[in-house]
């Protein structure tokens, strides 16, 4: 069981902290996200997607290794410092290389922001599980998941207000530079929040402390539960990105396009987070808000099978991106906060960055091995990314009711001794 360093008074400045930091991030991660898709798609075009979804997953791997290094070295704290100013680096790298005229630099540039983001926002959930109780949990959780899309709104909007004058390549270097103030809040957060520690038998571990999965069947589903939410996430992704770029060729219009579609999108979220969440989770138990989420994809996925068109497709991705960056997000990390330090930062980071990404990866893998073996079958995966969805819907439902399950009994138990 964890236990908070924090102490009553420090709560409300360690959330605002925490989220502030969120918020930069994710406004930056604006500014990389709508001018990578338009670069890549520019430079190797939309057959090509999956292959720059397979270098997510790839440069996940290397990251979160090098994590999982430096949290033993340095600790927690200094490691997300670390990770962030690294983050910004390599983007501004990525910029100048774009700028250059190097091709695989696109390849880069698109693989690498698939990784940065989940390593670092899920350091900064990893903190927060760590320092909140469940009950502040349910009441801050969607709040906080709110102002980081208060943050991503408006790099999304101002995506596509700005890119006709610095066009989309000069957008990546305000994605480098947010990435500075999001450092300093999350530096703020730890100094509120305290620097949460390992156990004596923790101390002193190297690796991501894989041999946890090995004796804990709740980690293995949660692990599995998020495979599944990520396949229908990259099949959604994959087919509404192909739309987009059929309705929009020239770069600039898609990228303006995207940013307005992620700036509407994350203002959706900012509701769920900061009105809808906090009620549902306080109010409403798990066993009813979880197996939700997936029927509501699944009949998204059916709607886009039977009329596929930009709208639909923008629909269906559109909801479940923003049901996971608000209901679902704040629910889920719930499901860490009764377990251990290692739990909590070590298997986490496995589940919840190398997890989306490594699915993600092998998702856009299958679909493009597809592609290659048969080029009747590129047309035939039309339908195969909303029906890969509305399975993988099904199969989360089942796996998302035997967690909740497990997670009340361990709460339970706790309460009891």
């Amino acid at each position: 069981m964890k236990s908070s360093n924090t102490k009553p008074s420090n709560t409300i400045p360690f959330v605002i902290t925490i989220a502030l930091a969120a918020g930069f991030l994710l406004c930056g991660y604006e500014f990389i996200r709508s001018p990578s898709s338009s670069i890549y798609l520019e430079v190797y075009g939309k057959e090509k997607l999956p292959y720059a979804m397979l270098g997510g997953a790839m440069f996940t791997i290397i990251f979160i290794y090098i994590y999982g290094w430096l949290i033993t070295l340095i600790g927690a704290r200094r490691t997300l410092l670390v990770t962030s100013l690294f983050s910004a680096v390599m983007i501004s790298a990525c910029y100048f290389a774009v700028q250059g005229g190097s091709r695989i630099s696109a390849w880069f540039l698109y693989s690498f922001r698939e990784a940065y983001i989940v390593v670092v926002i899920e350091q900064y959930w990893s903190l927060i599980n760590s320092v909140l109780r469940e009950d502040q949990a349910k009441k801050f959780n969607g709040p906080i998941t709110g102002v980081g899309s208060l943050g991503a709104i408006i790099g999304g909007f101002t995506v596509a207000f700005i890119v006709a004058k610095v066009h989309t390549e000069g957008l990546v270097l305000l994605a480098s530079a947010s990435l500075l103030p999001s450092a300093l809040f999350s530096e703020l957060a730890y100094r509120f929040g305290g620097e949460p520690a390992p156990s004596v038998e923790e101390k002193g571990k190297k690796s991501l402390a894989i041999a946890l999965f090995r004796d804990s069947s709740y980690l293995r589903r949660i692990a599995i539960l998020i495979f599944l939410t990520q396949v229908v996430s990259t099949v959604l992704d994959l087919r509404f990105s192909g739309l987009v770029k059929d309705a929009f060729p020239i770069k600039d219009e898609t990228t303006a396009f995207f940013g307005t579609f992620y700036g509407r999108l994350n203002l959706i979220a900012g509701v769920l987070q900061f009105i809808v969440a906090p009620i549902l989770l306080s109010f409403v138990r798990f066993k009813y808000i979880h197996p939700t989420i997936p029927i509501i994809h699944l009949a998204t996925a059916a709607i886009l099978l039977i009329k596929p068109s930009l709208f639909t497709g923008g629909l269906a991705f559109l909801v479940f991106k923003a049901l996971d960056y608000s209901i679902f997000r704040a629910g889920k990390e719930i499901f860490y906060m009764p377990l251990s330090f290692d739990s909590r930062y070590r298997a986490k980071e496995v589940i919840d960055a190398f997890g989306y990404r490594a699915s993600k990866g092998i998702s856009a893998g299958f679909t493009s091995l597809a592609t290659l073996v048969s080029g009747f079958f590129g047309y035939v995966l039309l339908a195969f990314y909303p029906i890969t969805a509305a399975i993988s819907a099904i199969l989360w439902l089942a796996t998302v009711t035997g967690v909740v399950r497990q997670h009340d009994k361990m709460v339970k138990k706790s309460d009891q001794s």
